[in-house]
């Protein structure tokens, strides 16, 4: 058994099974991959893959069980070499972040820049998608960081910790009737065409608890899962917005006029996730400090070694989480 078959077998599971796409990922070619599954499979004694002719279709259940520890032997893997790494070229190395678009466009561009300054020879790659993809990719050990507001606390195999706490504005054009209220009702609210977020970003579940709590129906017309697409159509007229308060840039959204709704909703936390068991490296424990001040390397560490959500919690309790 080879650790260049392992990796075979899990990239090929990765690209739903497509020899030829894994072939031109790994710069090698697709015969050689063929066979190399083939010879992996003959030592273990089972198939790995279903086949039609020459087409794999399907992983088979021992397929499942062995695909599953070869990533975690891959990963384990990656870990000895970022040890290596860290005591060898401290200062070098990539770091892979997995966030939300109202995280990279609103709370991380002043954050990236001062560590890129910090570290100029860290290759930072920022990968963009859905919450549940997100920490699919940090659980996977596809990225180092995964960070959202929705869908990683149900994750058990990540360690997420609290960055900051945040709400909503109502945003209008400023000839809008809600713009002259000087506090605005969930009634008011719901007698509006609502342009939001996709449900599962940006906190949308607080805004429809919200309005579950009060019986009432909000009148979502339009969702994005971009908060500058939502302003946009807001402008257009298609519906009064509803935003994380971080996204209205008063100089670049002048036209447009943002209400408080902090005591319409509850508010929502950002948190930073990574997989158990990785190791960080100092650069990236300086990136955490850096986007979440109070999480310095003493807790993480402390967090990194706790089982469990109520443990973390536990462990959190207490502690003052900035808000923006």
């Amino acid at each position: 058994m080879k650790l260049q078959q392992l990796r075979y077998i899990w990239e090929v599971a990765h690209h739903d099974l497509n020899v030829s796409a894994t072939a031109n990922e790994l710069f090698t070619s697709q015969p050689g991959i063929s066979k190399q599954i083939r010879l992996l499979e003959d030592e273990l004694g089972v198939e790995v893959f279903a086949r039609s002719g020459k087409h794999l279709t399907r992983i088979t259940p021992a397929g499942e069980s062995i695909i599953l520890e070869a990533g975690e032997i891959l990963r384990r893997v990656e870990g000895i070499k970022k040890i290596a790494q860290e005591y060898c070229h401290h200062d070098r190395g990539e770091l892979r972040i997995a966030t939300t678009h109202t995280q990279a466009r609103y709370a991380l561009p002043d954050v990236i820049r001062g560590f890129i300054a910090a570290y100029p020879e860290v290759s930072l790659q920022l990968h963009q998608g859905t919450p549940s993809q997100i920490a699919e990719m940090a659980a996977t050990g596809a990225v180092d960081f995964a960070i959202a507001t929705e869908g990683l606390e149900r994750r058990q195999d990540l360690i997420m910790m609290p960055c900051y706490r945040w709400n909503r504005c109502i945003v209008v054009p400023r000839e809008h009737p809600l713009a002259q209220q000087r506090s605005l009702t969930l009634e008011m609210l719901a007698q509006q065409p609502l342009v939001t977020y996709v449900f599962g970003f940006t906190g949308r579940s607080k805004l429809d608890e919200a309005f579950n709590q009060a019986g009432l129906t909000a009148n979502v017309v339009f969702t994005a899962a971009d908060a500058d697409v939502i302003k946009t159509y807001v402008r257009l007229g298609l519906g009064v917005g509803i935003v994380a308060h971080m996204a209205y840039d008063p100089v670049a959204d002048s036209d447009l006029v943002a209400l408080p709704a902090g005591h319409l909703f509850d508010t929502s936390t950002t948190r930073i996730g990574f997989r158990k068991g990785t190791f960080l490296r100092g650069y990236m424990y300086d990136f955490i400090e850096r986007f979440a001040p109070h999480l310095n390397r003493d807790l993480v560490e402390a967090a990194s070694h706790r089982n469990g959500k109520a443990e973390l919690e536990e462990l959190f309790q207490g502690l003052e989480i900035p808000t923006r």
